[in-house]
């Protein structure tokens, strides 16, 4: 098992847009919940997209005037992003989200945690300590996205196989192993190169965050949750500081 920085920089980098099933699919999901939600600049218009990746949420919230700051562990994503956004001003931090309070100077109107960057925080304690800074670095009345995957109901038994995408040269599965508060996630991928298949394989661990718990800590940090929705095992939650 590594790093969750090295998973992705060493792993799932290159291919990770494709798993996701690519930049332009995403990219107008994301325009439409931003829609659909009434999410635009009203205040600051400073904004922060903690785990940005490739610019899956950056990317929307710069077309409809957020000042972003788009930070991530890959710094191959982060390229992946510029390159993506070369008509738009995006600012890119490679660090860690749990340093989000070093770079949050002034009040901020959004942040945003979306596509299952949240469970990547080892620990619970480190999911509360974001929280905190987050709440922290919002202006009054600023709101709060988070979007993560419900692993609070393990699965069991040969559900631990997932198969999550496979074209005529690339095969990606995950396997799942639960422990109390955690899942060790194993990312497997089949590439073909010259006629052959190669095996490429790591894992990492992801925390278990239930809906009950989320809540429950937004409203003691002192948030008010405005929207919540549960589909398929992905959480979607838009919190407002109070």
């Amino acid at each position: 098992m590594v790093s969750v920085r090295d998973h992705y920089e060493n792993h799932l980098a290159p291919l990770y847009a494709w798993i996701c099933g690519g930049v332009k699919q995403n990219l107008e999901k994301n325009r439409t919940f931003f829609k659909a939600h009434n999410i635009q600049p009203l205040d600051t218009g400073r904004a922060f997209d903690l785990g940005a990746g490739c610019g899956f949420q950056s990317i929307p919230l710069a077309e409809i005037g957020f000042s972003i700051v788009a930070m991530d562990l890959s710094a191959r994503l982060l390229e992946e992003l510029k390159n993506n956004a070369s008509h738009l001003f995006i600012e890119t931090i490679c660090d860690d989200i749990l340093n989000f309070s070093t770079y949050s100077r002034g009040e901020i109107e959004l942040v945003v945690c979306m596509g299952d960057t949240l469970t990547h925080l080892e620990t619970l304690t480190k999911v509360k300590a974001l929280l905190q800074q987050v709440s922290a670095g919002l202006a009054p009345g600023g709101r709060l996205i988070l979007s993560f995957r419900n692993l609070s109901q393990p699965l069991v038994g040969l559900d631990r196989f997932i198969p999550v995408r496979n074209n005529d040269t690339t095969i990606f599965t995950c396997f799942l192993e639960y422990g109390r508060n955690s899942v060790e996630v194993h990312d497997i991928i089949y590439e073909k190169k010259r006629g052959r298949w190669v095996l490429h394989k790591s894992s990492y661990r992801k925390s278990r965050i239930s809906p009950e718990w989320i809540q429950s800590r937004l409203q003691q940090i002192g948030f008010t949750i405005e929207y919540y929705d549960d589909k398929r095992g992905l959480i979607d939650v838009i919190a407002r500081k109070k």
